[in-house]
Order: structure tokens, then sequence, then C-alpha cells
């Protein structure tokens, strides 16, 4: 993270107009196995769809699919699940998602060559549409499930979808994932706490929080910092719900408390504990000797009975797995794979398995040294850092955005930028539904600087409030305001300091720019960062609607 901190269906004979994205949406039928397919991306040469499946009855459920496309479509990769059959027809069954709860759904993904729609689908035999007999019954469209897990790649794909869509969807997922960094350090020096995130009005934008940091060591997940965690009394004034922590035998105190007043307020937040980041992430080399082992204490810390209903599941954030960050990995390609299933296998379908991964899209960079595709199938979704590309951690310049989203003319490093990133992503076969863009609600800056446009020199970091060459988006937008933009984010040139940082406008464009390329939603590093009533979380909410 932050570098200086621990951190078918369906059905028969349905027409579907080429190029569209439609959605075939069946009939739930009390007390049965139903299925319903959504097309949710479709670039005229290919396409990437869906299968949700949902258990009626009042038992768990295991599954089998059988699905046809039409001639002239054929499945290039999948995730989630194990297909078998070459040609028009395949057969498709469960893997960590095998067995759906009563009541409960799972999914499973894929992309075509051609961009057809199924024509005909059973589960376990019967009808998808119905559940009941297994005749084929003609479909209408309709829209996708609103409360189906995002899709999962597969370990091997044949064919790609292209990096860079030749039309942009028009029917862009809905749902996008609004995801903030929350850190166990805020609460020192900076004095921010749970209850800011309310008093923001972040609160109410958020559908996901990621807690930083948890510590990898002796191969084992561990607690980061016990005091911010889970033993802070909180006063009456400071508490979300006015209410001050109690000294009570086995009472939970700290941010964990807090977190769960949160949740009382804003059920729908889900919250998710992140292990590892640039200082923590020198332990993962040895968790990823044992994954099992790695993941069962994982497990166990995150489910401790104490605070089990705060946690909705674990980030990983591993600074970089075969590659090098504040120390080196040389665990090999499939080590993180490795890792992420052993942790899907631990934490079961219920809970969320995330990444926050590197966006070094460079030609045999950090993306490049790891098998992101293989793992992507274990996680819900996947975290591009797509910030930090630049900064004054090279003193001398030149000056260049540290979030760019386009790899502009003069780029000090190629493939250093957002959409270099997620086009190698996927590329390689993690589908745009896994990914999301990063912002950073902060910006990096040099000083000794002499000219306005990127690409300068300069003679060291820009003095900032905790740490040099690094200042928050709350004073930047006052003490530097920008004056200029490349590469799609902002710049400020003053006084010999030259800084760039995202802005409201240049967020706008981002989310645009996620939209278009389908991706599932934003995160950012971090709530902190942000004016006291959200700006930029503000932006990204609207931006993504």
């Amino acid at each position: 993270m932050l570098r200086t901190r621990a951190r078918l269906i369906a059905a028969t004979a349905a027409m579907v107009v080429a190029g569209s994205i439609g959605a075939v949406t069946m009939a739930n039928a009390a007390g049965t196995v139903t299925a319903s397919y959504t097309q949710t991306s479709n670039w005229g040469s290919g396409a990437e769809g869906k299968y949700t499946i949902t258990n009626g009855t009042s038992a768990a459920a295991t599954w089998t699919l059988v699905f046809t496309l039409p001639s002239g479509t054929t499945v290039s990769s999948f995730w989630d699940a194990n297909l078998t059959g070459t040609g028009q027809t395949r057969t498709a069954t469960g893997t960590w998602n095998a067995s759906i709860p009563a009541g409960g759904t799972a999914s499973f993904g894929f992309v075509t060559a051609g961009s057809g729609q199924p024509t005909a689908c059973t589960i376990n035999g019967a009808n998808c549409a119905t559940g009941a007999s297994p005749s084929v019954v003609p479909t209408t469209p309709g829209t996708s499930p609103s409360a189906s897990p995002s899709a999962r790649p597969s370990t091997s794909p044949s064919t790609s979808p292209p990096a860079s869509p030749s039309s942009s969807p028009t029917n862009p997922t809905p749902g996008k994932k609004v995801i903030g960094y929350f850190t166990n350090w805020a609460q020192y020096q900076r004095a921010y706490h749970v209850k800011n995130i309310v008093s923001s009005g972040s609160a109410a934008k958020l559908t996901h929080i990621n807690y930083a940091f948890g510590n990898v060591t002796n191969g084992q997940c561990v607690i980061g910092d016990s005091y911010t965690d889970y033993d802070r009394a909180y006063s009456a004034a400071e508490s979300v719900d006015g209410v001050a922590d109690t000294w009570d035998a086995g009472a939970l105190r700290g941010n964990f408390n807090q977190l769960r007043k949160m949740k009382k307020q804003f059920p729908n937040i889900k919250i998710v504990w992140s292990f590892g980041g640039w200082t923590w992430s020198g332990g993962f080399t040895q968790a990823a000797a044992n994954p099992t082992a790695f993941a069962n204490s994982c497990y166990n810390l995150v489910e401790d009975p104490r605070w089990a209903d705060v946690f909705d599941g674990i980030d990983i954030d591993w600074e970089y797995p075969n590659a090098c960050g504040l120390s080196c990995d040389s665990s090999g390609p499939l080590a993180f794979r490795n890792v992420m299933q052993a942790l899907r296998n631990r934490f079961g379908a219920s809970n969320l398995v995330t990444a926050a991964i590197t966006a070094d899209g460079s030609n045999g960079g950090k993306i490049d040294a790891t098998d992101y595709a293989a793992a992507a199938q274990y996680v819900d979704w996947y975290m591009p850092m797509t910030y930090d590309f630049f900064g004054a951690f090279a003193a001398a310049g030149p000056t260049a955005p540290h979030s760019p989203l386009n790899c502009y003319a003069g780029i000090p490093q190629a493939g250093f930028c957002t959409e270099a990133a997620i086009a190698k992503l996927k590329s390689k076969g993690v589908p745009s539904s896994k990914l999301l863009i990063g912002i950073g609600f902060y910006g990096r800056g040099w000083t000794g600087v002499t000219q306005a446009a990127p690409g300068g020199s300069a003679t060291g970091a820009a003095p900032g409030t905790y740490e040099a060459g690094n200042e928050d988006y709350h004073v930047l937008k006052t003490s530097c305001p920008a004056n200029g933009t490349v590469g799609g984010t902002a710049y400020c040139f003053k006084n010999g300091q030259w800084w760039s940082y995202d802005t409201p406008a240049t967020i706008q464009g981002k989310m645009t720019w996620a939209k278009n390329q389908s991706l599932a939603g934003a995160f950012f590093w971090e709530l902190f960062g942000d004016t006291s009533n959200g700006e930029l979380i503000t932006a990204i909410k609207n931006g993504l609607a």
C-alpha cells in the first residue's frame, strides 16, 4: 500500500441482437435449484458471461450445469467451475462453491470467442428456468440477479478478451464497489477514528472497508497493533454511538468495537481485515512455504470469537510475490496462487477473500512475475494498486504523476500507468469483473523544481505533514491547488514544489474509464486523506453511478 507504512441458462431459442449486452433471467421455483445467465460484457468478437445458481431448497445442494452455445461461439476461458466437454456444449461443476447452502447462491463465469449467448441449459438434469422438467423453454431478456458474487478466472484460458474492447459496454455491471482503507495507526498523530468515517458522510457511500494492517510473521497472521485494534477505551464523545467503552471482563474495545458499532448503523458495509502491506510483506515468503498452516492461522485470528462478527473476510497485500518490494521474494510464480487457494479453502464461500496486487504493467515487471490469473479463481476481486508509480523516492526526479491513468508521451517508465496494468491483467485472463481501479487520497511531491511541466529535475522530496514527499489531499487542495493535468491526473507547481494528486474532477474521469472497462468498482488509500465532508469519496460514488 502506501510506500512507507505497514501497510444457460437458459433456455432455448432466445433471440439476442448481435453486439448487445443482455441478461436472461429465470424465475426461481420454490423448493428447487435454478440457474440464470447474464452476459456482463460484449466487445463484438467476444463476450463475458456469468451463471448464477440459486438453491431454493431447505437443505444444502450440489450442482451440475450443462449449457449449449450457438454455432460460432465457444468458451475460451472460465472461472469458479470445472468445465468439461468441447464444442458448443459444456458441463460445469463447482469447485470451492460446489455446495450451496439452503437459500444461497453460487456463480461461475466464462469468456467466449464469439458473442452469442447460451441457447439451452439444464441444472442437475432439470430445466434451469424452473428446476422442474428437463424440457427446453423459450426465454426473454430480463435483468441480472442482484446478489451474485463476482466472477473468478480459470487457470487455463486458451484465449483472452481483448485488453481494450473496441466498444464500451452499454450496460455496465450494476452495484459497483466503493472500498476504502482504514488504518490502525491513524488514531495516533492524525486523531482519525471510526467515528470520522460516519461524521464525514463516507460510511453512507462505502460498500467495503479494508482494515489495515494485520502482520505476517513466522508464517502466520498475527495482530498488528493490539492497543488500537481491540484494547483502546473510547470515550462517549469519541464513540460511534455515543456510548463509552467499558473495562468489564471480556469487553471488546478499540477499533474493532467501533467498527462493530458502525456496522450496526450501516449493515450494508462489509469489513475485510487486510494483512501485509509494504512494511509487513516480508513474512509472506515463509507463509508460502506452508499455505495451509498460514490459512489456518489467518482464519483463527479473523474468526476469533471476540470479534468474529466484525469481519467479513480477509485481504492479502503481499508486496510482492516472486518479486521485490521492501524485501525480495523468490517463492516462484505459483506461490501466490497456492496461498490464495489455501485461504479460499479455509475461509469457504461465505467469506470474502481479496487481494491488493501490483500495478506494474511494464514488460517483465511484477505482474509478469506472478501468475495472477491462476490465483484469481480463488479471490472475490483484485485491487491493483494504481498509484505510487512515481514519487520523490526518486529524489532527483523526473517529476511525474504518482497515479497516472494513461501512459502519456514522455512518461518516465513504460507500463507505469493504470491503463497498462489493467490491460495486462485482462490479457492474462483476469476478467474485468474482478478488477478495481485504485485511487490515492494523497499526493507525492518534489522540491527544487524549476519547471511546471512534468519531467523536470528536483533536489529532493517536498516537505509533508507526516512524511517528506507525501501529503494528504485535504491539505494539498489549499496549500498547492492543482494548476495542470497530465495522464488523467492533476498536478500543482508552486514555489519550487511539484505535487501530483487526484481531484474530484480527475476522479470523475477515472470512474468513467473504469465503467467503460467494466471494472467492478474503485478502492482508495486511505480514508484519512479525504476532506472532513468526504469530497473524494463522493466523487467516486457519483462517478460510478
